[in-house]
């Protein structure tokens, strides 16, 4: 066996979202998300399932907070529902819903677990969706209000924030896929929403600054690896635009001011133009303190030019698959962190979000999830051969603590690392949970 350790101060941590475990969808004041409305919807949502109870983490999150202590972590990352705060997304701010998060917050703090917030994890607030949401520009009013209460309020206890969760979901997957709530499928729409979420983003970082805050704020982009099937152009051109539609698209203007050249042009020959109002570029671009990253998987790929808007094709090379269908390719993780620190310097890194979907159930009370074992196993060893080239990930966070409503799949997929019956409601926790504890207390490896 060979130990391979993370450096010294490494954060362990696991994540959620508040749509996808809270429920009490109707209590205390909460209003509406567009989640609430898309999964009611028939065929929308796998078994008309719905967030309206989820894991009941609203009510159970002492037994959570428990659990989070026993495996160990540092950190939680976690999201606010901004309809909770604020139940018509703007306006009259709902006491109630501050009360929650403080309570909740306080509780990590007195459990030694580090708070880290997520602004935007896709609960829009369907007040807004019916003046247009995210194609309305004052949609960007609303989060910026939105934020600057939740910043004021949590000034001191709550040292990182990530303003907007996976861009690339909220607008192309969700406007112009129609996958996930509003479920729009207009390419136009998407182009605009995905501007609208990143001067949403540099808006909300601008405030933290005025603000005078104490931490770092980042955003969570989702990013993806496509490696060419051959040397031929047309295959090293199409995995460009796939990858950078998830990486460039979303990265090239916060970090660089501008948008990438290539995919301008070719949204253009697709029909979609964007849409820059003055003083945009310049929000978007305002220096961020951390970066966020989601990477679930990736695979190899060629040109096809009646493969979908980016013209390419994924290939079956043999990889494993998770239960959700995506191919297993630990070498993308690696690859793509490599592309980030080339293309944006050495921005801290934190992976917001890495896991897999594996749907093992109990069996006398043990939860024998080998396949997740083995898959975070891989991905560390990817991540550690990032950092050992110089790439300066600071920290890892586990998707997800506990099975949840895992979107247009409902209840069919799960990617905790603690069983929940949904049903009862009984936490169980799996053998990952026991694998995960052990790599914390050793902050390493054996491989």
């Amino acid at each position: 066996m060979t130990k391979i350790l993370f450096p010294e101060g490494f954060t362990w941590g696991a994540a959620t979202a508040a749509y996808q475990i809270e429920g009490a969808y109707q209590e205390d004041g909460r209003g509406l998300s567009i989640w609430d409305t898309f999964s009611r919807i028939p065929g929308k949502v796998i078994n008309a399932d719905n967030g309206d109870v989820a894991c009941d983490s609203y009510h159970r999150y002492p037994e959570d907070i428990a659990l989070m202590k026993e495996l160990g972590i540092k950190a939680y990352r976690f999201s606010m529902a901004w309809p909770r705060i604020f139940p018509q997304g703007t306006g009259e701010v709902n006491l109630k819903g501050l009360e929650y998060y403080h309570s909740f917050v306080d509780m990590l703090l007195e459990n030694g677990i580090e708070p880290v917030c997520t602004l935007y994890h896709w609960d829009l607030p369907q007040a807004l969706q019916d003046q247009g949401g995210w194609t309305n520009r004052s949609t960007i009013d609303a989060f910026n209000g939105y934020c600057g209460t939740v910043f004021r309020e949590f000034q001191g206890k709550i040292k990182q924030w990530y303003t907007v969760n996976e861009p690339w979901c909220a607008s192309f997957l969700s406007e112009y896929y129609g996958e996930h709530a509003p479920g729009n499928k207009d390419l136009q729409t998407a182009l605009d929403v995905a501007h609208h979420l990143l001067v949403a983003h540099g808006r909300a970082v601008r405030t933290f600054r005025e603000l005078g805050m104490k931490g770092q704020i980042g955003y969570a982009p989702n990013v993806t690896w496509m490696e060419p099937y051959s040397t031929r152009q047309e295959d090293i051109d199409a995995c460009r635009r796939q990858t950078g539609w998830f990486l460039e698209w979303f990265m090239d203007p916060v970090f660089k001011g501008e948008y990438p050249a290539f995919l301008v042009e070719w949204f253009k020959k697709a029909g979609a133009e964007l849409h820059i109002e003055d003083g945009d570029m310049e929000l978007i671009s305002e220096p961020i303190d951390i970066l966020g990253i989601n990477y679930y998987n990736g695979t190899v790929a060629r040109h096809d030019a009646e493969g979908g808007l980016m013209q390419i094709r994924t290939l079956d090379m043999g990889y494993e698959h998770t239960d959700i269908g995506w191919p297993i390719y630990p070498q993308g993780f690696y690859t793509v962190l490599s592309r980030i620190h080339e293309l944006y310097g050495d921005i801290p890194i934190y992976i917001t979000e890495n896991g897999a979907c594996y749907n093992d159930e109990p069996v006398d009370g043990v939860v024998a999830d080998q396949k997740r074992i083995d898959f975070i196993h891989k991905h560390l060893i990817q991540l550690e051969r990032s950092i050992a080239s110089g790439i300066p990930v600071k920290g890892y966070y586990s998707w997800s603590l506990m099975d949840n409503f895992e979107w247009a799949f409902g209840y069919t997929m799960r990617f905790g690392l603690i069983h929940v019956d949904y049903k009862t409601l009984a936490r169980t926790k799996k053998d990952s949970f026991y694998w995960y504890q052990d790599t914390i207390q050793r902050n390493g490896i054996e491989i």
